[in-house]
């Protein structure tokens, strides 16, 4: 009895152990590398103090916009944020269950994607954007 007690939790860790290990070397929805040189997906985000939805087809633009998607926090904090660090955004979204973000890779916070004129997404920031990241897209862009 006792042997058999011993191999079943053996078994047990070795069952624990391999799940940590696959689920450790597993491709998550959350790695953007693959979406770098394609197009954007489609999506809909709503509006942060507003009616109505974002979506690909806005995206359309002549000018460089910049858009801030409020990434599953509470609209009071969001606007405090922006009143005391200002407010670079051209449109500011939310995206309360943080569904919509992760088609974009978007797992944590700050991110940054960079996407051209032909809805092609060509650089993934992660973290807060550096002077050098600014230098880079300006050499991107021009």
């Amino acid at each position: 009895m006792r042997n058999t007690v011993k191999i079943f939790i053996v078994l047990i860790f070795f069952f624990i152990i391999g799940v940590f290990f696959i689920s450790l070397n597993r491709d998550t929805n959350y790695n953007t590398s693959s979406l770098i040189n394609k197009e954007v997906p489609q999506f809909k985000i709503a509006y942060f103090d507003k009616n109505g939805f974002y979506t690909k087809q806005d995206l359309i633009e002549n000018n460089l916009k910049i858009l801030g998607v409020n990434f599953k926090d509470k609209k009071e904090l969001a606007r405090k944020f922006l009143k005391d660090l200002g407010n670079p955004y051209s449109f500011i979204l939310k995206d309360n269950s943080g569904k919509q973000s992760v088609s974009f890779g978007i797992y944590g916070i700050p991110e940054s994607l960079l996407i051209n004129n032909d809805n092609i997404i060509i650089k993934k920031f992660v973290g807060p954007l550096s002077f050098d990241n600014y230098n880079e897209i300006k050499e991107m862009i021009n």
